[in-house]
């Protein structure tokens, strides 16, 4: 791969938005993880998307950063506009080690990627292998047929922050038109009509 296309070479990337715990787990290997990727995100001139958490291995990216938790706080309704918005500013995502919530973030902007959504990079910081079990899950689904192979290479993985190789191939995901109607809003959620 050309240097400009890793997360420690010249980065096409301006913002990045990082999801993980908000708990520092266990063991040490997982701040330590944090404290690399906020140092590498300083040493590309990278800012920082996230939820705004000042705990856990967010607080450890966040401070590693700014030397304090600040930050932009924008007002939201509820945690799927949250979400949107974090993708919205978003230019790649990377995820750390964390649990139900960093889960559910990374499975979202992985299948928002899916449908053609976006094609932003989705890396995956699997740290002394804590993510091998996704991965695996994910490799038997390709192979028994839920997800095309093509769709595998949408996560990108590393044990850690400089060995991040940023380049997805986005090959076979369906195009945003099949998935995209005409929004209409009722008590204040948004449904799409597609039959249009």
């Amino acid at each position: 791969m050309v240097e400009e296309k890793k997360l420690t070479g010249k980065s096409r990337f301006k913002r990045v938005c990082v999801f993980c715990g908000s708990t520092t787990g266990k063991r040490d290997c997982y701040s330590d993880a944090a404290v690399e990727l906020g140092q590498e995100l300083v040493s590309r001139k990278l800012d920082l998307v996230y939820g705004g958490g000042s705990v856990g291995l967010m607080g450890i990216v966040s401070r590693e950063i700014t030397g304090e938790t600040i930050g932009e706080v924008r007002p939201v309704a509820d945690m799927h506009q949250r979400k949107a918005e974090m993708a919205r500013h978003s230019d790649c995502f990377i995820a750390l080690p964390g649990g139900y919530g960093t889960l559910e973030e990374l499975l979202e902007v992985i299948s928002w990627a899916q449908l053609g959504i976006h094609d932003k990079p989705v890396g995956l910081l699997n740290v002394e292998g804590y993510y091998n079990y996704l991965l695996t899950f994910i490799d038997k689904a390709v192979d028994e047929g839920f997800i095309q192979p093509s769709q595998r290479t949408i996560i990108v993985s590393a044990p850690n922050a400089s060995e991040l190789d940023y380049e997805p191939v986005h090959d076979g995901v369906i195009a945003t038109a099949k998935w995209e109607g005409e929004q209409v809003e009722l008590n204040g959620c948004l449904y799409t009509d597609t039959a249009r």
